[in-house]
Formats: C-alpha cells, sequence, structure tokens
C-alpha cells in the first residue's frame, strides 16, 4: 500500500472548496491520480483520526498556458471530496479557515 503522503498531496484552499465545506460539509484534497476511493479513505482516516462517510473524485484535465509564440500543458491532476460523518470533528488546518 502506499503511503498516507502518497496518496493525499495537499489540502485545497480556494473559495470553491471553502465554499464546498460549508454548503456540503465536504473537505476537498488533491490525490494521485491513480489513487482509488478506497486508498484516500483509508488516507484520510489514518491522518486525521476522523471516520469517512463517502468520497467523490474528479479528474481534472492540464490547461494550456502560453508564454508568447510558446504553447504547454499544466499536468492533469485528480481531487477527491471527502464528506465525513455526523458527529465528527474537522481536521484542525480546515476549522480555521
Amino acid at each position: 500500500m502506499p503511503t498516507v503522503y502518497s496518496v493525499i498531496r495537499r489540502p485545497l484552499i480556494t473559495e470553491k472548496a471553502l465554499t464546498t465545506r460549508e454548503v456540503q460539509g465536504a473537505l476537498v484534497f488533491e490525490v494521485a491520480a491513480n489513487a482509488s476511493k478506497s486508498e484516500v479513505k483509508q488516507a484520510v482516516e489514518q491522518l486525521f483520526k476522523v471516520k469517512v462517510a463517502s468520497i467523490r473524485t474528479a479528474s481534472v484535465v492540464g490547461k494550456e498556458r502560453r508564454r508568447g509564440k510558446f504553447a504547454g500543458y499544466l499536468p492533469d491532476w485528480k481531487k477527491a471530496y471527502v464528506r465525513l460523518k455526523a458527529g465528527e470533528k474537522v481536521p484542525d488546518f480546515a476549522a480555521e479557515l
């Protein structure tokens, strides 16, 4: 099994992610592109000591970026929306936002 930090890359702290946390009660993470839902669930439960109710994942296609006449693409990546079970405490990094 991969390590916790190779599955969860970083929490996403964007306006959309904060709105999702307030409205739906879901935390948003950037995860490894080849990570499955069960691996993400195990990693979140192990890292933050909480119980996970459900997980939704989305693969994000990299955008085109240009520098003058030169064009390239940002890499594709994957994000996970993690909903905690009722009564679970939100991790400290998300509670302070």
